[in-house]
């Protein structure tokens, strides 16, 4: 930031045959480049578990009566692999039960790569609570796929295992398939698809195979961890998707997020990459994730815990 400033000021002093730098704006610059700074420290220290809550309030004309005001909260992208602060952790998992939501759903990336990654941390994601259950899908890195295997059926196994700590922690895993969450006599379908991204990720996700006996007029939610799988498949599938649950991108950990502007270089490969998005009267909501994978930390862009509101509209 400072250099673009500075080499405008030099260009207009050279005009004017070099007179002193304006010394207000050399302050200026320093003060900048000072809290660039240590927003970067923080990102790299605390920022990893300054965790923020986002709450979304989304209308339906369809949303069955026994469903309004129900409460959705969405964590993601956990990446076990990377976590190091138990505390840190724990104040995150304390937070998300804090919210006192009805459901509680986790869209994927459990690990970095193995599911020993996870055996520490059990007991810790046993604690989250929900009244109507806890659902997850598994995201890209959750099969094992970037890292190296002696053979395949070690790659198998712990895919199965990590399959077992999904259970062991209370969480019903959907894998291309849907259930029915039920309240007074109502009910909504929760759908579940394995991974399905673009650009060369794997597609394992089979949505006509996990939405093959639900009837068209059911109200639709849908864990999908890749968020491109929506403009792919999503969008112009025949069942109607009231609403997807996204994560994956982390927002690239690194961002501006301020009064309402949204900007991280992470939009420039995908579309929806963060927060809650629209099309064709179906929703899209991308979390920010709950860890932190590659960069040891997070700048600008911070955890995320998603609170969403269910809300029955007039027609």
């Amino acid at each position: 930031m400072a250099l673009p400033i500075l080499l405008t000021e030099d260009l207009l002093r050279m005009a004017r045959g070099f007179p002193p730098r304006n010394i207000y704006l050399s302050e200026f610059v320093l003060i900048c480049a000072a809290l660039i700074v240590l927003v970067i420290a923080f990102g790299l220290t605390r920022g990893r578990h300054y965790y923020r809550v986002r709450k979304e309030i989304l209308s339906f004309p369809d949303l069955p009566d026994a469903f309004d005001g129900f409460k959705i909260t969405q964590i993601s992208d956990i990446h076990s692999g990377s976590l190091s602060d138990v505390d840190g952790v724990r104040k995150g998992i304390a937070l998300a039960n804090a919210q006192n939501s009805d459901l509680l759903l986790f869209t994927g990336d459990l690990v970095n790569n193995k599911a020993a990654e996870m055996e520490a941390w059990i007991s810790d994601f046993t604690l989250l609570k929900a009244p109507f259950g806890k659902f997850s899908v598994l995201g890209n890195h959750d099969y094992g796929d970037y890292t190296r295997w002696d053979n395949a059926e070690l790659k198998a196994s712990n895919l199965d295992r990590l399959k077992e700590i999904h259970q062991e922690m209370g969480f019903k895993l959907l894998l291309n398939e849907s259930i029915k969450i039920q309240n007074k006599g109502a009910s909504i379908a929760l759908i579940g698809v394995e991974n399905w991204g673009k650009g060369g990720f794997h597609q394992y996700g089979d949505l006509g195979k996990a939405t093959s006996a639900l009837p068209a007029e059911s109200f639709k939610i849908l864990m999908s961890h890749d968020p491109s799988h929506w403009d792919r498949v999503t969008l112009t599938h025949d069942q109607h998707v009231h609403l997807t649950l996204a994560g994956h991108t982390h927002g690239m950990q690194f961002g501006i997020e301020l009064f309402g502007f949204k900007w991280s270089p992470i939009q420039y490969f995908y579309e929806q990459w963060a927060g809650l998005y629209q099309k064709q009267g179906k929703y899209l909501y991308v979390n920010r994730g709950f860890g932190y994978h590659g960069l040891k930390g997070r700048i600008g862009v911070w955890p995320e815990i998603t609170v969403i509101t269910l809300k029955k509209s007039v027609s």
